[in-house]
Formats: C-alpha cells, structure tokens, sequence
C-alpha cells in the first residue's frame, strides 16, 4: 500500500500540487512539504511546482483583471464587495500590496485581479509576483517539512503514524483557517456595533453664535 502511495505521488503529485498552487494552494503545499520529509517527494521539486504555479496563477489572475475586470465586476457580486477596501489598499500601498497578496486572507486571488484593473505597471508586478512566490513557496514547503521533522523527535516510526499525523496536520490548518474566518467576523460585527453607537447619538442643535 506504501509503494502504491509513493508511485502514485512520484507519478501525480508535482502537477497536482502545481494545480492546487496556481487556484490558492497553503494547504496542499504544507501537506506536500510534509510528505517530502517523509520521503515520498523530493522538497526541491516540491518548491519549484509551487513557485511556477503559485507565480504563474497570480500573473494570470492580473492579467485576467486588466482584460476583463470591469466584467467580473458585474457578475460577481462577492468580488465587487471586496473591489473598494482592495483598492484602497492598493492605492496607498501599492508595491507592498503586491508583494504580500499571496499571503493575505480572502484576498488572495482578488488582490492581483484589482492591481491588474489599476494603472499599476505590468513589468513591476511580475518582478514582485515572482519575489512574493518564491518566498512563499519556500515558506510553506518548510512548514510542512519541518512538522515531519518535528513529529520525527517524538515519534521513532512515523511510517506507522501517518494517517495520524496527516489528521493532526488537517486540524492545525483548519484551526488557523478558522481563526482567520472567526477574527474576520469580530472586526465586522465590531465594525457594525460602532457605526450603530455613532447613529444612535443625539445630534447637537448647531449654535447660532451671531449676535444682533
């Protein structure tokens, strides 16, 4: 069953993790850095697919924005939501923006779309884009290698616990995924609850200070 689970990665598991990285990709990558400690991928190629799919996928998603943002505007209502606070972003931080969107939470594909609608230069973005995808793709193979390597000074035969230790891997990336859902609904409802204190205050009658 082992052997079948290693061919079938050696045979698979670079274009599926190309795939997974290219569409959003934390958690496949953190799994495949996880499974190339154990020996059934090689670490290396794992962070090129990454890096390739990861920095293509955005180049994509920009150039996707440039051609055909004002229609994505119009048919989804979630991404137009998102369009002002992206844009402001955008404005004010441009290059930082750019940089960091592959890290950002919910706006991970939306980010390059908008930069691509803004007059934001194509060359600069790809020179970022590639920046931004290789420290990401290092960043989150080494975070799935380093569990294995971590799991490893504990437990003297993985191999026997995998299932278990994969398990335990879905669980903390579930857990940060829903830490960010769960702070992302606080700041809203906190965000509604203040506009709701502000309306409800009385309003001042404005003083007439001229005098007769």
């Amino acid at each position: 069953m082992q052997e079948l689970f290693r061919e079938y990665l050696q045979a698979h598991g670079y274009w599926v993790l190309f795939l997974g990285t290219f569409l959003e990709g934390e958690a496949i990558l953190i799994f495949a850095g996880f499974l190339a400690f154990q020996g059934y991928l090689d670490v290396y190629l794992v962070m090129l697919s990454a890096l390739v799919g990861s920095f293509l996928g955005d180049q994509f998603y920009f150039h996707l924005g440039r051609t055909k943002g004002a229609q994505l505007l119009r048919l989804f209502t979630a991404f137009s939501r998102k369009f002002g606070k992206a844009l402001r972003l955008i404005e004010r931080y441009g290059t930082f923006v750019a940089f960091v969107s592959r890290y950002t939470y919910g706006f991970r594909i939306v980010l390059p779309v908008i930069l691509g609608m803004t007059t934001f230069p194509s060359r600069r973005f790809l020179f970022l884009n590639f920046l931004s995808a290789l420290t990401w793709s290092v960043l989150f193979s080494l975070a799935g290698y380093l569990f294995g390597k971590t799991a490893s000074l504990f437990i003297e035969d993985l191999h026997s616990y995998e299932p278990y230790l994969m398990l335990a891997l879905a669980g903390i990336i579930a857990c940060l995924w829903s830490s960010h859902f769960v702070a992302h609904r606080w700041r809203k409802r906190h965000a509604r609850a203040r506009l709701k204190r502000i309306k409800s205050r009385p309003h001042r009658p404005k003083m007439n200070h001229n005098h007769r």
